[in-house]
């Protein structure tokens, strides 16, 4: 078939695909349709087996080389010390496993939408068969509340409306019809379509299958969030390349290390020894867990806030974030229709309701003529909007359950606000009759009796309502359909109103016995969320770039971004779908128009896919927002997905990287900010395990170089690395939060953890504890008569204490030394308490004495110990305090 689906008629589709309106396909035929073309289901991606998942967590070169060096021990015969790397080996990974355990579940939600029933012609006769047995060429039997199970034309259809709001992002219910679309018609101005997947939310139809499972919009979808492959983090790729260049300094230090000691004849086995201890001191075992616990509390944080995280590393991703692409529909608007604008040919009212109020306070007016609140046209259109209406609204009033259409309902609510009595007004207007809205027509008019008087209201299209109205002259009409047009530029969707009155009982065409009174219009709009405005605002002073990507129409979109200040008033610019289609992402000229445009209307989701492509290839770190099934593939596609918990579908839901509870733009920016202090967090604590890891690096290193011994032993090494620095560390990974973050732009995503002023303050800290360290060591060994066992134990106390005190040298510069974010810090307290404790349990408790080969010491040596750990501290603080004038 070389037209679209939407191009050609009911009869032409049905002759192509062989079925017959009237009777659908038989059963045979159904069947053997299933065997040929397969059932109506999305196809399942197989889930990563456990096994992958684990072989992830200790595939990395950091693994590999604590590996070898449990290797090397256990044929050394060091068989505690080799246990022991592994214990650290099989820890890292098994936290890594259960973190990702539940990643595997994204396509599950979308098959949720396969189960229910549908109700087909087979041999003539309505059958209702499992959904999944729907096949192309089936003639399908909707009605109202129907989710719709397949792709369709419509044959046949009676004031047809769905709500594809999670397909498209229009927030108003689709009106159907059977007449063809146009060939480049964007899926919502495909009006005699049906998706499946969408709502049927009034009316009813006949419909032929034209597509099922992974041929249908859906399908497309859940193929593109199969396809849509998620790099690493920021965090992961930077933790990532730290890791490199700490392997290729422990490999350098090794190897030298190795190299001069065979020059020197040193024994073979001390040196394999020796080389052991470098490359257990060079790798921080505890960062990944660190991080992972920083990450976690920070997770706890956000729930607090309602935001759920699912994976860790996407609090940190947000925190970097500069470019947040956003829809519209349920996000930056509330996602219900609401009276607007009011046009008399008197004048205009602006309407704002507000339905958790009652009386006068329940709806706001302003306008050119505040009077005409109190007019009688203005009483007219309330009643008549309620009258030529099938929604209800139960009793009560700020939780009023709400049934039918919702623009019938946003009448309704109107006509409550301005003080009709919903239920008195249905006693005494008796309904007799009504002209049903239809794509033909497209009014909708009901005729009722109150007492002695015949009631016509009639509500629709404004060309067609001002067709049955008398008018003194033709401009007067004109002008109506101007203001109309003018209302439709600012983004309401709008409707004209007219009634008569009559002693005597109208006949069957009662719209056209005589002519109505004209009313005026009423524009409808789907209101931005409140909180929205100073959300953006703090987005814009923290230097993020929020765009508005939606299927909605470009002139809803453009007066939403206004109202919300996320474009200036005088914007115009609105890029469409049918816009990027043309676009070539290569031409300097397109780039720059797509980077300076902030609204972007009926785009689909493989345009989204493309959009986010080209700002992460430029560089950015790219979080999309998202409620609908549409929004699945860019949500998973982004540096950082955010779906909206409230009212978003569990496809969205599942594809994101995190959930808005409360669907709060506002909760977005407490994320970023907490994503932000997490990741200020991680590069201290990295700063603080690296200087630590360094002096252990160059302890080893020096000694071996000055052939006075090894000071330290790997197990030693390997104590403090995950004991004695981790528990600091984890104080500096769970700091509190610091709202001047947010007064700054992001950070550049090229730029590493660690910049090269870190990694000069690593090389200082590290060379200050090294020096008075090993100075202990030789004052101990050489003028103290210490044994180098002795000796070994007053360094491994030594750098202990001197790594815990060195906690107190990483407040901001802003800071002073006795009241700053460390030493306010009450886990830091926690953590040196905990140490302590587990450097007492070393010395006391026999087992753990003996298995580090540690010795007894005198009260000189603990005063050695005390000195080497303190004078590190007081160097730095000393260097500080001269080179800035204060201590700060």
């Amino acid at each position: 078939m070389s037209k679209s689906f939407q191009e050609i008629s009911a009869q032409q589709l049905a002759e192509a695909l062989q079925t017959d309106i009237t009777k659908g396909l038989s059963t045979a035929e159904a069947e053997a349709r299933n065997e040929r073309l397969g059932l109506n289901e999305l196809s399942r991606e197989n889930p990563e087996s456990l096994w992958s998942i684990l072989l992830r967590q200790v595939n990395s070169l950091i693994v590999w080389i604590l590996a070898a060096a449990a290797i090397v021990s256990f044929w050394l015969e060091d068989t505690i010390e080799g246990f022991a790397v592994l214990a650290v080996i099989i820890i890292n990974a098994a936290t890594g496993f259960i973190l990702e355990y539940n990643a595997r579940e994204s396509m599950e939600a979308l098959r949720k939408l396969d189960t229910t029933p549908a109700r087909v012609l087979r041999d003539g006769q309505i059958d209702e068969i499992p959904s999944e047995r729907v096949t192309e060429g089936d003639i399908l039997v909707l009605e109202a509340g129907d989710l719709i199970p397949a792709d369709a034309n419509i044959v046949q259809t009676n004031q047809l409306e769905v709500d594809e709001s999670a397909l498209t992002g229009e927030s108003v219910p689709s009106a159907k019809g059977v007449d063809p679309s146009a060939a480049e018609a964007a899926l919502g101005d495909q009006h005699n379509r049906l998706f499946k997947g969408t709502a049927i939310t009034s009316g009813n139809a006949k419909a032929i299958v034209t597509g099922i499972g992974q041929a249908t919009e859906l399908g497309k979808i859940a193929t593109m969030v199969q396809q849509a492959k998620r790099t690493a983090t920021p965090l992961e790729a930077k933790l990532d390349s730290l890791a490199k260049v700490l392997i290729w300094i422990t490999i350098g230090l090794a190897m030298s290390f190795l190299v001069v000691g065979l020059i020197r004849g040193e024994e073979t086995k001390q040196l394999i020894e020796t080389a052991v201890a470098l490359a257990i001191a060079a790798i921080p075992e505890g960062m990944s867990v660190v991080a992972t616990v920083a990450l976690a509390y920070g997770m706890l944080r956000l729930a607090e806030k309602k935001v759920i995280v699912k994976r860790l590393s996407a609090v940190e991703t947000l925190g970097g974030t500069n470019v947040i692409f956003t829809d519209k529909t349920g996000t930056l608007t509330q996602n219900k229709i609401e009276v607007r604008q009011l046009h008399f040919p008197a004048g205009d009212l602006s309407v704002i309701l507000h339905p958790e109020k009652a009386g006068d306070e329940a709806m706001e007016l302003t306008g050119e003529d505040a009077g005409l609140s109190n007019s009688r046209e203005f009483a007219l259109l309330a009643r008549v909007g309620a009258l030529a209406n099938n929604a209800q609204l139960t009793s009560g009033h700020s939780n009023r359950k709400q049934i039918g259409d919702p623009v019938e309902i946003a009448l309704l609510r109107f006509a409550q606000a301005a003080g009709v009595d919903l239920e008195d007004l249905g006693s005494n207007y008796i309904r007799k009759a009504e002209e049903a809205f239809s794509s033909d027509t497209r009014i909708m008019a009901t005729l009722h009796e109150s007492a002695a008087t015949y009631y016509v209201a009639v509500k629709g299209a404004v060309e067609e309502v001002s067709e049955l109205c008398d008018w003194k002259n033709d401009t007067e009409r004109k002008s109506e359909l101007e203001i109309s047009e003018r209302m439709a530029a600012d983004g309401l969707r709008t409707l004209a109103f007219a009634y008569r009155e009559s002693a005597q009982m109208p006949s069957a065409d009662f719209t056209k016995e005589e002519k109505l009174i004209y009313l005026g219009l009423i524009g409808f709009l789907d209101p931005p969320r409140k909180e929205v405005t100073p959300a953006l605002m703090a987005c814009h002073d923290a230097g993020i770039k929020v765009i508005m990507v939606t299927g909605d129409h470009p002139a809803t979109s453009l007066n939403i971004a206004k109202q919300v200040n996320l474009v200036q008033p005088d914007e115009q610019l609105v890029l469409t779908g049918k816009d990027l289609q043309s676009f070539n992402f290569s031409c300097k000229t397109d780039q720059e128009k797509m980077l300076k445009c902030q609204v972007f209307a009926r785009v689909n989701p493989a345009q989204k896919l493309d959009m986010i492509d080209f700002y992460q290839k430029q560089g950015d770190i790219v979080g999309m927002t998202g409620d609908g099934v549409n929004d699945a593939p860019a949500l998973k596609k982004s540096d950082i997905g955010i779906a909206m918990g409230l009212r978003g579908t569990a496809v969205a839901a599942e594809a994101a990287d995190m959930i808005l509870k409360d669907d709060s733009f506002t909760s977005i920016v407490k994320a970023i900010g907490q994503g932000r202090v997490i990741f200020e967090n991680i590069r201290k604590f990295i700063v603080f395990l690296l200087s630590c890891n360094m002096s252990e690096i160059f302890v080893v290193t020096f000694a071996g170089f000055l052939n006075v011994g090894n000071p330290l032993l790997p197990l030693q090494i390997l104590f403090i690395n995950i004991v004695t620095d981790v528990f600091p560390a984890l104080a500096l990974g769970v700091g509190k939060e610091n709202v001047k973050l947010m007064q700054f732009t992001p950070r550049d995503p090229k730029r590493p953890v660690l910049e090269l002023k870190d990694w000069r303050r690593i090389v200082y800290y590290a060379l200050v504890m090294t020096l008075c360290v090993l100075g202990a060591f030789w004052f101990g060994t050489s003028q103290l008569g210490l044994s180098h066992q002795e000796g070994n134990t007053v360094t491994f106390y030594a750098l202990s204490l001197a790594q815990l005190l060195h906690v107190f040298n990483l407040y901001s510069g802003k800071g002073k030394f006795f009241g700053n974010e460390i030493t306010r810090n009450k886990f830091i307290w926690h953590a040196h308490a905990l140490c302590i404790l587990i450097l007492l349990a070393t010395y006391y408790i026999p087992f753990i004495k003996q298995m580090l080969s540690l010795q007894d010491l005198d009260m000189l040596s603990l005063r050695l110990i005390l000195a080497a750990g303190l004078f590190p501290l007081l160097i730095i603080q000393s260097v500080r305090f001269f080179s800035s004038g204060k201590l700060h």
